[in-house]
């Protein structure tokens, strides 16, 4: 799906601040969606936490520096991070050019998804949300 000429991944869950969380199994993958990646620009460092960091829902969980600028990533889901995408430390434009593929960012064991499953979007859901920003 695409809105705007950004691509919108079916089956990720999505935040309003730009990232995406994969359910896959007892694990989430999170990482910024096409919209953040593009509006960023050229990622030029990545900031993560350390596996076996606790990440809260909607709270900073690192940094996408370009060469525009610094900003925050927020974590979409509560949990523990259980891996971290090395390749971003010497490849950080994978966030530009795979941000649903290679440029993932971090997986976590989350702690409670059922319950914060509620306050995230499916992909029809960030698609309006997109366009409503695209309209202003």
């Amino acid at each position: 799906m695409e809105v705007h000429g950004y691509q919108i991944v079916e089956g990720l869950l999505y935040t309003k601040e730009h990232e995406w969380a994969k359910p896959e199994g007892q694990l989430v993958k999170i990482g910024v969606t096409d919209y953040a990646a593009k509006t960023l620009n050229d990622v030029v460092f990545v900031t993560l936490p350390k596996v076996d960091a606790k990440v809260e829902q909607s709270k900073s969980m690192g940094t996408v520096e370009s060469i525009k600028a610094v900003s925050e990533v927020y974590s979409p889901v509560s949990g523990t991070v259980t891996k971290v995408n090395g390749a971003l430390d010497t490849h950080p434009e994978l966030v530009n050019s795979s941000p649903y593929g290679d440029g993932w960012l971090v997986e976590v064991t989350p702690s409670n998804l059922t319950a914060e499953r509620k306050d995230l979007l499916d992909a029809k859901g960030y698609a309006e949300y997109l366009g409503s920003l695209m309209s202003k």
